[in-house]
């Protein structure tokens, strides 16, 4: 068998070499992976238009119930007026806000900063470099519970509580970013960097103007995870924030549970859209997700 012969039957099937019958077993599979996946989401979809008074007494489920749908429901979550036609204003809206202010600003520095270490770490030797970055990645197997004290200390200490920057500041360096852009980086020639040199780059215009372009994918599939993680953040938040005009989101939600009752028609419509966001990102970056998740995985 020749050389070439050797590297072909190494190759990956393609579509066309499975059979028939290996298809279409796919197709179901995932098609009812897909359905499984969707379920609990179109389950509160569907709360949305009952009220909580309904999901108070049967739950989330797939019954339509077209009978019981209404959008008096939606229309509180925008307007305030209840089912009952009275106004009772809620900070919905504030608590969106600033949860989208600070999903912005740190997504925005974590990459800005983990792309900076990652670019160190792989693009540069000096010494105790590896006891460093192992120390980076042992941050990884500690879990948050543990942090969470001698972190609220020290916030405390820096007079960052019920500030937005003390929710941003400990996660501006996210270590599993780091080690994504390491990895990414990994896949790149060195030569990039003699051949800025000798275009007259300095070492910062070599990050800013030749590697952080290259690095347009990994940064597009890292910043929806990143993103996700500040917008759904509750434990830490929660610490920290104590006035209720900067509560975020999740803090915001959870509030409407109360031992003198709970507001389910603002809960399950807030719920719903305050997946939008999220969901929107991904669906439009999809594309740049798959690209920064692949690329790098072949070198050569």
């Amino acid at each position: 068998m020749t050389t070439l012969e050797t590297k072909t039957s190494r190759m990956p099937k393609s579509k066309r070499d499975y059979s028939p019958a290996a298809r279409i077993f796919l197709l179901l599979f995932f098609t009812a992976l897909a359905i499984l996946v969707m379920i609990p989401l179109i389950a509160m979809v569907l709360g949305t238009f009952k009220g909580g008074a309904e999901m108070w007494r049967s739950g989330l489920n797939l019954k339509p119930e077209f009978q019981m749908w209404s959008l008096d429901y939606w229309r509180y979550l925008f307007t305030g007026i209840t089912v009952d036609g009275e106004l009772l204003p809620h900070k919905y809206f504030t608590w969106f806000g600033n949860s989208l202010m600070i999903t912005v600003i740190q997504t925005v520095l974590s990459l800005f900063i983990s792309a900076f270490v990652a670019y160190g770490f792989e693009m540069y030797h000096f010494k105790g470099k590896n006891a460093i970055f192992l120390c980076v990645l042992m941050e990884m197997m500690i879990p948050f519970e543990i942090l969470m004290l001698p972190m609220y200390v020290q916030a405390n200490a820096m007079g960052l509580l019920d500030n937005m920057w003390g929710i941003m500041l400990p996660f501006l360096a996210s270590v599993s970013a780091i080690f994504f852009f390491k990895q990414y980086l990994s896949g790149l020639p060195k030569d990039l960097l003699d051949a800025g040199r000798v275009d007259g780059c300095n070492e910062y215009s070599i990050f800013f103007r030749i590697i952080l372009p290259i690095m347009g994918p990994a940064m597009s599939s890292m910043a929806v995870l990143v993103g996700m993680g500040a917008w759904n953040s509750l434990l830490w938040p929660m610490l920290v924030l104590t006035s209720m005009d900067k509560y975020t989101l999740p803090i915001g939600l959870n509030t409407l549970f109360t031992p003198y009752g709970n507001n389910y028609d603002l809960l399950i419509c807030g719920s719903c859209f305050a997946i939008l966001p999220i969901l929107l990102i991904y669906i439009f970056a999809q594309k740049f997700i798959v690209e920064g998740m692949t690329a790098g995985a072949v070198k050569g």
